[in-house]
């Protein structure tokens, strides 16, 4: 028998209300969050009821969960942060969150919200790449800051 192989990518999603943002983010981590790790596959969200329909269409199609979710936390309506904590409760088992923050002091907000992974701004390609990298390979409710 053969070991379970590796996926052939890496199926994330990125929830901001700007394209802007989304943007950054896909760019920032780039083909693969880190080396030896699988090619990245994005799924972009502008509203939190598209991330809710993205999952449910998952899960609907028998597919595996998202590996990550990128929560923006400054989007306005429901944020990252509210949306995590929602997902989290929601959810029997929710991907890993990497929250995008605007302040340090937002860390204990992304505690409550169980988000494994905080990404403070502005966005550096580096931070968002070791974020994703961290979160891919995070424990369950631990919050880590990223860079």
């Amino acid at each position: 028998m053969t070991d379970q192989a590796a996926p052939a990518t890496l199926d994330l999603l990125v929830f901001s209300d700007d394209a802007t943002v989304r943007q950054q983010v896909k760019n920032g981590v780039g083909r693969r969050p880190a080396k030896g790790m699988p090619l990245v596959s994005w799924t972009e969200a502008a509203t939190a009821e598209g991330v809710r329909l993205a999952i449910k269409d998952r899960q609907k199609a028998g597919q595996a969960p998202f590996a990550v979710l990128v929560l923006d936390a400054e989007t306005k309506k429901l944020g990252g942060m509210g949306l995590a904590h929602e997902l989290f409760t929601e959810l029997e088992q929710r991907p890993p969150v990497v929250l995008l923050t605007a302040r340090p002091q937002d860390d204990w907000l992304a505690a409550w919200a169980k988000a494994e992974v905080v990404v403070p701004r502005p966005l550096d390609p580096l931070s968002l790449q070791e974020g994703v990298a961290k979160a891919l390979r995070a424990r369950r409710g631990s919050v880590t800051p990223a860079g």
